[in-house]
């Protein structure tokens, strides 16, 4: 088993912190306080980059920047794809040149002479909205984000649970249905092809298809001329559409599903909900809450609350600075 203790030894010093967002359009960084007020913001996109050395002086580059002549705690680093936090290797890379194998923590340190930690993505937005966010308060949260794909991360007792290989938390890959479709991972009926902002386009057209009929959603996506989104199918359902009320039940049975797995797995106290999907308002997450608790088991009903992100397009940033933060 492994977790993630965070900052025991910086306590009271209150020095900023780093955060750096790494992503495959972008490289995202920021300063903060040790109250998680965001100081100095650099960006950077990775398009162009031609090696994993390019890659890590763009990043060096953001974080010379964002920090000038301050004194620094540390840098987290959240990166997406497979990452061991124990040796601060990216194991395999995701849209980023020649990325797969790096030590890119260890790069780091070299070249700033500051603690760098490394860390999934997810984990790192788990982290932030446990220590900034909607999950302020908890004793054990779960961040899930409905994405592209489906994110997730844990903090069990006040602690990031990374696992025994530091890969815990991929739920988007627990199955919910196993003669459903098959997911990229290779298995069928995973929670992510049913409930991530991509299954939920998917099962828009399907519901368009069979129906037959014209939807609003089809008019709200050739105004924008694009294709049928998740957006379209919360904004049709709340103007009355049928067909895409009707997507939308299907959407949220399959979402309480993988909350049930959740609560019945971790018994958190407070779940939070990221991603594009989660700004879609009171429309869904109330009839959400409503589904979930109808599937859970009796004992754990009233037991957690389903909220949605409040850290938004920061929170990668966020989380992996926090890694850092004073908390005692």
């Amino acid at each position: 088993m492994m977790t993630i203790v965070v900052n025991t030894t910086l306590k009271k010093e209150n020095k900023a912190v780093i955060g750096v967002d790494l992503g495959g359009t972008k490289i995202a960084t920021g300063m903060l306080d040790q109250t998680g007020s965001l100081l100095e913001r650099s960006q950077k996109a990775t398009a162009g980059l031609q090696s994993s050395e390019e890659v890590i002086a763009t990043i060096v580059d953001t974080i010379t920047e964002v920090r000038g002549r301050q004194e620094i705690a540390g840098v987290g680093v959240a990166s997406p794809g497979m990452v061991d936090s124990r040796s601060g290797v990216i194991l395999n890379g995701v849209n980023l040149p020649d990325w797969d194998g790096i030590s890119l923590q260890a790069e780091l340190e070299r070249r700033l002479g500051i603690s760098v930690r490394l860390i999934n993505d997810a984990n790192a937005a788990a982290w932030g909205e446990y220590v900034y966010g909607a999950g302020r308060g908890s004793q054990s949260m779960v961040y899930v984000t409905l994405s592209t794909g489906i994110g997730s991360g844990l903090v069990l007792d006040g602690r990031l649970y990374t696992g025994a290989s530091s890969f815990a938390g991929e739920l988007g890959h627990t199955v919910i249905n196993p003669d459903g479709i098959q997911c990229g991972c290779g298995q069928n009926g995973c929670w992510e092809t049913y409930s991530s902002g991509t299954a939920i386009a998917r099962l828009a057209r399907e519901a368009i298809a069979a129906a037959g009929t014209q939807s609003l959603m089809t008019a709200l996506a050739d105004k924008e001329g694009t294709a049928v989104s998740a957006k379209h199918v919360f904004e049709a359902a709340g103007a009355g559409d049928e067909i895409a009320q009707k997507t939308m039940e299907h959407v949220i049975h399959y979402t309480g599903l993988g909350l049930m797995n959740i609560i019945h797995s971790f018994n958190p106290d407070c779940i939070v909900i990221g991603g594009g999907v989660s700004r879609a308002g009171d429309a869904f997450f109330a009839p959400l809450i409503r589904k979930t608790e109808e599937l859970i088991l009796e004992p754990y009903r009233g037991t957690c609350t389903i909220k949605p992100a409040e850290l938004r397009d920061d929170v990668g940033i966020i989380g992996a600075a926090a890694l850092f933060v004073d908390r005692e």
